[in-house]
C-alpha cells in the first residue's frame, strides 16, 4: 500500500512539474494536457486516473501550496504587524520559485491569478483580524489593498526574474504600505 501512495504522489509530482515547466515556457491558456503528458512521460490513462483535465491538475498543485502558505500564516501571530502577511508570502514564493514563475507571472494565466488572489484575500482577512465590529474602512477592501499590493509586488519580481531577495521586498512593501495600514488598525482597535 504504501508503495501504491508513494508512486501516486510521484506521479502527481511529476505531472505538476511538467505543467508548471510548460505554463512558463508557453503560458497557461496554451498548455494542453498532451504537452503535459509528453513532457511528463506519461499515459493519458495515467493522467485521468488522476484528474479530470488540465485545471484540475493545476487546481490540486495550487491547493497543494495553498496548504503550505497556510501552514506558514498560521505560524505568525495574527493582528500584530500588518506587513507580516505579505513578507510571508515574499518568503514563501522565493522559496517556490519556479512554482511561481510559472503560476503568477505573466504567463500563469487568469484561472491561476484568480485563485492566488482568493486565497490571500481569505489568508489576509483572517491574519489581520478585521472581522470586528465597525472598522473605518471595510475588512474587505483592506484585504483587497493587500493582496493587490502584495501580488503587484509579486508580480514585478517574478516578471523581472526576481531581481532583489524577498527580504528587499518585504521591506519595499513596508515603506509602501505600513504607514497607512498601521494608522488604520490603529483606528479600528
Amino acid at each position: 500500500m504504501a508503495e501504491q501512495d508513494r508512486r501516486v504522489r510521484r506521479t502527481r509530482r511529476v505531472l505538476r512539474d511538467a505543467l508548471f515547466e510548460l505554463i512558463f515556457e508557453k503560458g497557461y491558456d496554451r498548455v494542453t494536457v498532451q504537452d503535459v503528458l509528453d513532457r511528463a512521460d506519461v499515459g493519458r490513462s495515467t493522467f485521468y486516473a488522476h484528474y479530470r483535465d488540465k485545471e484540475a491538475l493545476l487546481l490540486a498543485a495550487f491547493d497543494e501550496l495553498s496548504a503550505e502558505l497556510r501552514y506558514e500564516f498560521d505560524a505568525r501571530a495574527p493582528g500584530a504587524d500588518p506587513t507580516v502577511p505579505a513578507e510571508a508570502v515574499f518568503r514563501f514564493a522565493y522559496d517556490r520559485r519556479p512554482a511561481f514563475r510559472a503560476l503568477c507571472g505573466k504567463r500563469g494565466g487568469e484561472v491561476v491569478q484568480r485563485h492566488l488572489h482568493r486565497l490571500l484575500t481569505d489568508l489576509l482577512t483572517e491574519h489581520l483580524r478585521l472581522d470586528a465590529p465597525a472598522p473605518p474602512v471595510p475588512a474587505d477592501l483592506v484585504a483587497e489593498f493587500c493582496t493587490s499590493a502584495t501580488l503587484g509586488l509579486l508580480g514585478w519580481a517574478i516578471d523581472n526574474d526576481f531581481p532583489h531577495d524577498a527580504d528587499w521586498l518585504a521591506a519595499t512593501y513596508r515603506r509602501l504600505a505600513e504607514p497607512g495600514l498601521t494608522a488604520l488598525l490603529a483606528d479600528h482597535a
